[in-house]
C-alpha cells in the first residue's frame, strides 16, 4: 500500500512512512531528498504525481529506493522544488552506482519475471547449471572455501532454480558463447552431464537455448554476462555481471540498447535444433578436446 495522505485514503489513517537510509547509496539518498523536499513543500505523493507525471506507487517506491527514477523525473523534481539541478546530479550518480544489494534485488526481480533472456560468455548460467557443475565452479572461484561453505553455495544455487518449475514458470531464452561449452568444470563426466541438460532445454514449451559459434567473431556483449528480465506488467530491466560485481540497469534507454545487442546476437546464433546437434557433437568428441 502506498503512503498516502488521509484525503487520498478516503478518510482512513495514513500508513506510517517507511524509514529511509540515505547513507546507504546515491539511490537511497535520491529517495530521501525527494521525500524531504516533498514534505517541506507540504505535498502528498498524490499531489506530486500531478506535477511530475509519475504514478503515486512509483514515486513511493523511488522514495524507498525500491525503484530507479525514470530519466525525466530528476529534471521535473528540480523544477517543482526549485533545487537547481540537485536531483539531476544525484541521478547521474545513482544510475552508475553498483549497489551492495543489487544481487539480492536481481533475485527478487528474477522471481517476478515472466521472460528471462540471458547471454553467457564463459560459464553456464546459474539457472540451468547441474549440481556437480555448480560445485566445481564454486571450488574454482574460491579454492580456500570450506566444504560446508561450498555446499551452502550449491544449495542456494539449486534453490534458485525452483522458479523454473513455478506455476506458471517464466519463459527462458539463453544464448551461450561456444566457449561456455568448451570450457570444462569438474572433469569430463561432470561436463558431459551439464551438456546433456542443455540439450534437453534447447527447445521446450518454456525454454530456448542457442549457441553463438566462435566464427561469429566479436560483438557488443563479449567479455561479460547480460540478463534481460521482462516483468509481469511489461517493465524491463537488465543485469550485467563481471567476475565479482553486478550492475542492475533500469534506465529505459540503457536497457533498450542492451536488448538491441542481445537481439543481434540471437539473430546470428545457431537455431535450437542446430544448437542441440552442436552440443551432441561435443559430447561425442574425445574428452581431451575440452579444456579445464
Amino acid at each position: 500500500m502506498s503512503r498516502c495522505s488521509i484525503g487520498e485514503m478516503g478518510g482512513q489513517v495514513a500508513a506510517r512512512p517507511r524509514e529511509l537510509t540515505p547513507d546507504r547509496s546515491a539511490r537511497h539518498l535520491f529517495g530521501a531528498k525527494m521525500r524531504a523536499h516533498r514534505e517541506r513543500a507540504n505535498m502528498s505523493l498524490g499531489q506530486l504525481k500531478d506535477v511530475v507525471m509519475v504514478s503515486t506507487s512509483h514515486l513511493s517506491r523511488i522514495e524507498t529506493a525500491d525503484a530507479m527514477p525514470p530519466p525525466d523525473l530528476p529534471r521535473r523534481l528540480d523544477a517543482a522544488f526549485g533545487t537547481d539541478g540537485i536531483f539531476q546530479e544525484l541521478y547521474r550518480l545513482a544510475r552508475r552506482e553498483i549497489h551492495p544489494d543489487q544481487f539480492r534485488r536481481r533475485m527478487e526481480l528474477e522471481a517476478q519475471a515472466r521472460l528471462i533472456e540471458e547471454y553467457a560468455g564463459q560459464i553456464v548460467p546459474g539457472l540451468v547449471q547441474t549440481e556437480d557443475y555448480a560445485r566445481a565452479l564454486f571450488e574454482k572461484f574460491d579454492p580456500k572455501a570450506t566444504l560446508n561453505e561450498i555446499e551452502e553455495l550449491v544449495t542456494a544455487r539449486m534453490s534458485r532454480q525452483a522458479l523454473l518449475s513455478a506455476d506458471p514458470p517464466p519463459d527462458v531464452s539463453l544464448i551461450l558463447d561456444e566457449a561456455v561449452l568448451r570450457r570444462s568444470f569438474g572433469g569430463p563426466a561432470v561436463m558431459r552431464a551439464q551438456l546433456a541438460r542443455l540439450v534437453d532445454l534447447t527447445l521446450t514449451p518454456t525454454t530456448v537455448v542457442q549457441v553463438l559459434p566462435f566464427e561469429h567473431g566479436g560483438h557488443a556483449l563479449v567479455g561479460g554476462t547480460l540478463t534481460l528480465m521482462t516483468l509481469a506488467k511489461g517493465a524491463q530491466v537488465a543485469y550485467e555481471e563481471s567476475i565479482s560485481t553486478g550492475t542492475l540497469l533500469e534506465d529505459l534507454a540503457t536497457v533498450s540498447a542492451r536488448r538491441r545487442a542481445y537481439d543481434l546476437l540471437r539473430a546470428c546464433a545457431l537455431s535450437p535444433s542446430d544448437t542441440a546437434n552442436f552440443i551432441r557433437s561435443l559430447m561425442e568428441a574425445p574428452s581431451d578436446e575440452h579444456h579445464s
